[in-house]
């Protein structure tokens, strides 16, 4: 490849579920490694397994990518001068490039009933042989092959693999990889519905779009020897190619599982962590910057990226450190900008109580839902179980340390601020008076007035809950003692 050739790069979702956060971390690559070289990112939708298409899909996957800051240069809802950026708005493209293969010889029409391959399949593998085309249609003759085409009996069109070929190429991550091609399938090109296959429309469109860099997960490095050899059918330059490793789930055998957590990207911005803190934490899952350093801004990042660093070992997705990360980010935020964070996750509060919470929950808050889920009780009637009033002290001192948290709150008109000490300073006399451990009559408190045992600094929350509900909640933690 040229040295002055213009860095392209892209990343090409099937808009078949949501978008995986591994997909996210291909797509952070991409963009840097063309941004870094002043070239272009490109967003293509891969429509092509209709039957796997989830509505809405789509349209997620490309809000995910401005979610997250990752802007392409061109894609579906912006167009660009290579469009359209939806295949299945690109079927007369690809119709033109499979004649061309057809007419060479380099595919033919297969008219194979599912019934036939299936059973041709079932016999390889009870002989223990790699199950794949035995050929059946590949030397019909073209009267043969008019005559169906004339009965209308169902077809794909195969791409013909030579015989006991070595197919080599260089991978940017993993360096030369060598297939033979009696390994490998004669690969459906097009199916019965006219519609094509992954695997020839990836190579049409990155060719046609000028594609010059492909970072993909290493899932695919199984299917690039066919892409190659549909590159050298075609006559075309073959793109450089980096397959990255998975990512590990930390607490389970394998890759990520959403058995075991959020494995989309939507999830985690639903879950309240930061696009920048995610980016961050992703950056550092199969790339290392030479150094120490682990914080840096998405520019930064683009200045820094290198393919070269990237990890030939599968990298582990952990979650501890993501929180780390996301905690950490938060608390870089000012209390205005985390009035605007939290505002879709706290809508019931108004900006004025968001300032006020904020600094209640800033130091121990890792993701922005916690924050809500933290402070839920000051929107929200309480329902929690009575047993939770009881895990450090029976119930009779339970309820004398409810009774005495009634009396102190009596004493106040109205709980401010600039009453905080003066509570805390009561509370302590009443627990030194009464020979309480400080832990446990706070832990009766804190969940008679919140319904949980984890929430912000408790008695600091009382002037935003107010005297009323503060009351409300001692009496009724006090009838779930009641026998």
């Amino acid at each position: 490849m040229s040295e002055t050739k213009i860095f392209r790069s892209r990343m090409a979702p099937s808009p078949t579920g949501d978008i995986h956060i591994g997909t996210l971390r291909t797509g952070l690559y991409a963009y840097a490694l063309a941004k870094q070289n002043n070239g272009q990112f490109i967003l293509r939708i891969e429509d092509t397994d209709q039957k796997r298409l989830v509505p809405g899909a789509a349209d997620r996957t490309l809000q995910v990518f401005k979610d997250f800051a990752l802007m392409y240069d061109e894609g579906p809802d912006i167009g660009g001068p290579f469009g359209p950026y939806t295949q299945t708005e690109r079927l007369d493209i690809y119709q033109k490039y499979i004649k061309e293969l057809l007419e060479s010889g380099h595919a033919y029409h297969c008219f194979c009933t599912q019934d036939r391959l299936n059973e041709v399949r079932a016999t390889q593998k009870a002989a223990k042989k790699v199950p794949k085309y035995d050929r059946h249609c590949l030397n019909l003759s073209k009267d043969e092959i008019q005559k169906n085409l004339d009965n209308k009996i169902p077809y794909v069109i195969r791409m013909k693999i030579p015989d006991n070929e070595t197919i080599v190429f260089e991978d940017l991550v993993r360096g030369q990889i060598k297939f033979n091609s009696n390994d490998l399938d004669d690969q459906v090109l097009v199916k019965s519905n006219g519609i094509p296959t992954y695997h020839f429309a990836v190579v049409v469109d990155d060719h046609l779009m000028q594609i010059s860099h492909i970072i993909r997960s290493d899932e695919w490095i199984s299917s690039t020897p066919k892409h190659v050899l549909l590159y050298r059918y075609f006559g075309w330059e073959l793109p450089k190619i980096a397959h990255l490793t998975v990512l590990l789930d930390p607490t389970h055998p394998g890759k990520m599982s959403k058995r075991y957590g959020s494995v989309f990207a939507r999830q985690f911005l639903d879950d309240g962590y930061l696009p920048d803190a995610m980016l961050n934490f992703l950056m550092l899952l199969g790339w290392n910057p030479g150094d120490d350093r682990e914080l840096f801004t998405l520019k930064e990042f683009v200045k820094e990226f290198s393919i070269d660093r990237l990890h030939k070992k599968a990298a582990i997705f952990d979650r501890k450190k993501l929180d780390y990360f996301n905690g950490l980010y938060i608390r870089q935020k000012s209390d205005n900008e985390l009035v605007k964070l939290l505002k879709p996750f706290i809508p019931q509060a108004s900006d004025e109580i968001l300032q006020k919470i904020i600094p209640l929950v800033k130091e121990r808050m890792v993701t922005l839902k916690q924050a809500a889920n933290q402070t839920k009780f000051l929107f929200e009637d309480l329902n929690y179980n009575g047993d939770l009033l009881t895990l450090k002290v029976d119930s009779d001192t339970a309820k004398n340390m409810l009774q005495k948290s009634i009396d102190i709150i009596n004493q106040f008109d109205s709980l401010k601020d600039s009453d905080i000490e003066n509570l805390k300073n009561k509370f302590q006399k009443t627990i030194e008076d009464n020979n309480w451990k400080v832990g446990d009559f706070f832990m009766v408190f804190r969940v008679a007035i919140t319904g949980s045992g984890q929430t912000p600094p408790i008695v600091e929350s009382l002037p935003l809950l107010g005297n009323t509900k503060t009351l409300k909640n001692l009496n009724l933690a006090l009838s779930k003692l009641s026998p």
